[in-house]
């Protein structure tokens, strides 16, 4: 991330998208340990100068203004800013939006100031990222990225570890649908989310075993070894065995929608490598290395869509920088 003097700030920090959780059983004093994605597309972008007060334009305003209304008054920072928040990654759709919000917020605020806060200290302050560090790691880093969990005495201290960090090949892509029909469902889990989570049956300690080892032993190396095949083969499988645990909530399906399975199958008939579904949901994506096949799904899934009460379909490059500020 570049940074320095100058008037105003730009940060851009990107989306990312959920493989899964390597524990959910906690007997080893950890919880969680998550993997997945960063992405170019969607995005939120800030512009940000030093006001007298604070001051919101644009989307998502109430959240911003909260995140900024929070830093400046935790780290007591004298003044104000006046922010347009020019671009948002949709919210409670599984690809990060409010840590990427946060995190931009409270990164131009810091820098407008001149004052060295470290981006793990924002994240715990605004209460992001102290259970998992996907959002907080493609904020900072890119890649292809997974966490170590969180001890189970230091919830909401900390954030977990990055235990594993790689590169996403340049040429692969992402193909990510967002069907528009489960989304109230999701959003009345999201309601209830953490309720949900601080109740949640411990994970069989069997399936935190065999996610594991699917990660460590094929998902991590091969894509070292740049092997899609291999890759996509088993970060499906990953995403889908995890899929059962949760199957409670997903009307005792692996997915969380009809729709969701039905196009997580499309993509794996037609070229894909892999596919999962990002967190609760409803959005899913496929994994695939050239541009012909990733607009041919994006046409396929929107057929299905158009059956299917409507939605989104696209296909991004990953992201390997992390969020940019720029001067301005």
């Amino acid at each position: 991330m570049t940074t320095g003097g100058g008037i105003g700030r730009v940060v851009v920090a990107p989306a990312h998208l959920h493989a899964g959780n390597m524990d959910l059983t906690g007997d080893l004093g950890r919880l969680y340990g998550t993997a997945g994605f960063t992405i170019d597309y969607p995005r939120t972008v800030i512009e940000a100068v030093k006001s007298d007060k604070i001051t919101v334009r644009g989307e998502d305003r109430e959240n911003a203004e909260r995140y900024a209304s929070a830093f400046m008054e935790r780290f007591k920072v004298g003044g104000g800013i006046e922010i347009n928040v020019k671009e948002t990654i949709p919210e409670h759709l599984g690809m990060g939006s409010q840590t990427a919000l946060a995190l931009s917020i409270g990164s131009a605020i810091s820098e407008l100031y001149n004052r060295s806060i470290a981006v793990e200290e924002m994240a715990i302050a605004l209460g992001r990222s102290d259970i998992v560090a996907l959002g907080f790691n493609s904020f900072q880093t890119g890649g292809f990225i997974v966490d170590g969990g969180y001890k189970i005495e230091d919830k909401c201290r900390r954030v977990p570890p990055c235990i594993f960090r790689y590169p996403i090949p340049e040429d692969w892509l992402f193909v990510v649908c967002i069907p528009k029909k489960p989304i109230p469902a999701i959003l009345k889990i999201k309601e209830h989310e953490e309720e949900i989570l601080n109740n949640l049956k411990p994970m069989p300690e069997q399936t935190s075993d065999r996610l594991s080892r699917i990660m460590l032993m094929q998902v991590m190396p091969s894509i070292m070894e740049h092997d899609i095949k291999t890759f996509g083969k088993y970060i499906t499988a990953f995403n889908s065995r995890l899929g059962g645990f949760w199957e409670e909530f997903q009307e005792g399906n692996t997915y969380c929608d009809p729709i969701v399975e039905a196009g997580v199958k499309i993509l794996l008939e037609n070229g894909a490598y892999g596919a999962c579904q990002t967190c609760w949901g409803p959005t899913f994506y496929g994994l695939v290395d050239d541009g012909d096949t990733a607009r041919k799904l994006v046409a396929k899934l929107e057929d299905l869509l158009d059956s299917e009460g409507g939605g989104e379909v696209f296909y991004t490059p990953g992201n390997n920088q992390g969020a940019r500020i720029i001067k301005w």
